[in-house]
């Protein structure tokens, strides 16, 4: 695909004057860190890569997290892995989240498919985390011990993590959609004191009970000192056979004053998982300051949330964009929650939650965009979006003709902040601007401190050309390790072998001479067409025009004597079949959009794509199966949302005979 040179949105001229970008580079003018008095994006970029010590000491005094610091104090070495920042300063994420307390605003909004629409002051949030805070204390939890959680994304999720961070408790969380296998993968690497779970959720219109379930991880994990479960059916609490167990609505309150722990930069805050689709999941272990840095930077200067604000972004709580979510905090904004099915009673549920809501900053993932406007909503027509100021997007690359729709169907004036980044860094490398034009189909920019270019297999710098996503310089949000990797090695594996001492995330993407950019898909994924490397999502956004087609997954399968079959499986919407015209379609729009190359050789009709638990397609783990894998060694399906789903490729290999 290329870049497109149509503008879709542009700041007037009281956001660039007003936005929170210009509050800090006139903050930079008068501190004595830069000279420039315009407002040009990627001169600031640039100045943020070619002296990173000096940005980030900069972001630190702005934030009042020091003042007058040596350069050479805030980062040890330039090496990766083994950068370490700020070791003489001492922070809480938590504490940061309640220097804005304040009488004024809620501190959170909660909503779900059961309950109406709350505000939770920032009074009442202080309550319920004493509580949790103060249970965990008499559970024996000390600094550095670990808190998990089986629990939707509702204000006791929100308020328990903050407890833990208060007192310097590592937290890990996991959605009560997750199996029990699937669970203990994950938690039984951290060898938890206290479970805290939601005994039941509702989903697409369905309560589901998870007593049972919980209880076996109760039983397996033999490091639980405490169980609190939160009632979930109208606030009762259900007979149980959990041994010991105690109800978030029975902790005993606490009058005393909300405490924090001085932490060193460096001390864990969360442990956050990767997808775990082909072996056991990576235990991603983030920092108090590292986090708390880069979400100043990125919810402030990329986002321009700002304090009184209400922000949003769907997600549950085993995903790192909950997590991104309560970082809102920390800029004075409302962070609002959500519990249940975006789709539920139909699409427009979230948009009718934006007005109902007040929401400012409304987050979701592209396919959910690409549903509404495969569905012909008209938000505009229907609901009262006039506070809304932004459309962050992310999960997976957001076609150009959802950007049209957004701009024809939602509103004409909002901003859509298309993002990419991971759970790796628990942010986005690239991502949004307020100085800066939307354009069809492309992401404004690099975010500031995020050395990132496109690489070539020999480590050559491309421009204009898709290469490997690759950081050339530390980011304050790596990792600072992956739990039970002593010495190291499964961190370096995952991303520092193919470009020794450089971060490959593992995305193919393109950027452009004004720091436009294109995420073309994973890396992991290629279709190597006849010597041509395709990224998948060029395949995807071409299906996404094809109003019939619901969703979409493509393979390459590389056989023997040099023969290539690249077989594309669609999922019908409903009350549409796969016909010769509708594949004569696929084809010619994919030759036309992009090349002959980009024809699958065949186009068949399933019932439903394969998707983690995270929301993202299993390409890689369908091409083993395909080639004759057993389901066992190709996916973990425990990882899953809809295991059920491999069997029809397991079928199909079996009739086809690729291996």
């Amino acid at each position: 695909m290329q870049a497109s040179d149509k503008i879709v949105w542009k700041p007037d001229a009281e956001l660039m004057e007003n936005c929170n970008l210009t509050h800090y580079r006139k903050w930079l003018v008068e501190k004595g860190y830069l000279s420039t008095t315009d407002n040009d994006y990627e001169k600031l970029w640039q100045w943020s890569v070619n002296d990173l010590r000096l940005f980030w000491k900069s972001i630190a005094e702005y934030f009042g997290l020091t003042v007058e610091m040596d350069r050479e104090k805030v980062l040890s070495s330039d090496e990766m892995p083994g950068a370490k920042w700020f070791s003489s300063l001492k922070v809480n994420y938590a504490a940061q989240v309640f220097a804005n307390a304040n009488s004024e605003f809620p501190a959170l909004m909660a909503m779900s498919e059961t309950r109406e629409l709350e505000s939770i002051s920032w009074e009442a949030l202080a309550f319920q985390i004493k509580k949790f805070r103060a249970h965990l204390l008499l559970s024996g939890v000390q600094k550095g011990d670990r808190v998990v959680a089986y629990i939707s994304n509702i204000p006791e999720a929100t308020a328990a993590f903050l407890a833990c961070a208060s007192l310097g408790a590592v937290w890990s969380s996991c959605s009560p959609d997750f199996g029990v296998g699937s669970v203990l993968e994950r938690f039984s690497q951290i060898k938890p004191k206290v479970l805290l779970a939601t005994d039941g959720y509702a989903y697409n219109g369905k309560n589901h009970c998870r007593l049972e379930k919980i209880g076996s991880i109760v039983a397996a994990l033999d490091s639980l000192e405490s169980v609190v479960l939160v009632p979930f059916y109208n606030g009762e609490k259900r007979p149980n056979s959990i041994e010991g167990v105690v109800w978030w609505t029975d902790l005993h309150e606490d009058e005393g004053e909300l405490e924090f722990v001085d932490l060193p930069f460096d001390h864990p805050i969360w442990i956050l998982y990767s997808s775990g689709t082909t072996g056991a999941p990576k235990a991603i272990t983030h920092s108090h300051g590292g986090v708390l840095l880069e979400h100043l930077k990125y919810l402030h200067l990329q986002n321009d949330v700002r304090k009184g604000e209400r922000f949003f972004w769907f997600s549950t709580t085993g995903w790192m964009m909950w997590n991104f979510v309560n970082a809102s905090l920390l800029v004075g904004a409302t962070a609002v929650l959500y519990d249940g099915s975006p789709g539920y009673p139909n699409l427009k549920v979230m948009w009718k939650f934006i007005q109902d809501a007040g929401i400012h900053h409304f987050g979701t993932s592209a396919p959910f965009l690409v549903a509404c406007m495969k569905n012909k909503l008209h938000p505009a027509e229907d609901f009262d979006l006039s506070h809304l100021r932004s459309i962050g997007s992310t999960g997976s690359p957001l076609p150009p003709e959802a950007f049209d729709w957004v701009y024809k169907k939602v509103k004409k004036e909002v901003w859509l902040c298309s993002m990419s980044g991971g759970t790796d860094v628990c942010t986005a490398f690239v991502g949004s601007s307020p100085w800066k034009p939307v354009r069809l189909g492309e992401i404004q920019c690099r975010a500031l401190g995020c050395d990132m270019h496109a690489l070539d297999d020999d480590g050559k710098k491309l421009l204009a050309e898709v290469g490997e996503m690759v950081v050339m310089q530390p980011m304050p949000s790596m990792p600072v390790f992956f739990w039970n990797d002593e010495d190291g090695s499964r961190y370096r594996s995952s991303y520092f072998e193919h470009y020794p001492g450089k971060w490959r995330h593992g995305d193919w993407v393109e950027i452009n001479d004004r720091g436009g950019l294109i995420i073309h898909g994973r890396s992991d994924a290629t279709l190597n067409r006849q010597g041509v490397r395709i990224g998948t999502a060029e395949i995807y956004r071409a299906v996404d025009k094809i109003n019939s087609i619901k969703d979409s997954l493509i393979v390459n399968l590389e056989l023997s004597g040099g023969n290539h079959y690249m077989p594309l499986f669609v999922v019908m919407n409903e009350g549409q079949k796969l016909s010769d015209e509708v594949i004569a379609e696929i084809k010619s729009t994919l030759r036309a959009t992009y090349s002959p190359r980009h024809v699958p050789d065949e186009v068949i009709e399933i019932a439903e794509l394969p998707y983690t638990i995270s929301g993202k397609k299993m390409e890689a783990p369908v091409k083993k199966i395909l080639i004759g894998k057993p389901i066992g060694k190709a996916a973990n399906t425990g990882a899953m949302k809809n295991p059920e789903s491999l069997e029809f490729f397991v079928k199909f290999a079996k009739e086809r005979s690729f291996g």
